[in-house]
């Protein structure tokens, strides 16, 4: 997601479906009480987890 692909690409990289990868973001951003993707993606770099 940092690099601009949309669920659908990320889904069809990791060989599972849309809605597994939307799960996913809304369990990570819920568990890291961001409020979206855009807050989610900025601690992600933030924290050095992404380049």
């Amino acid at each position: 997601m940092a690099e601009g692909l949309t669920s659908q690409e990320v889904a069809d990289k990791l060989f599972t479906s849309k809605r597994t990868v939307e799960t996913h973001r809304q369990n990570i951003i819920s568990k890291t009480q961001m409020k979206n993707t855009a807050a989610l993606i900025r601690f992600a770099v933030s924290e050095g987890l992404v380049g």
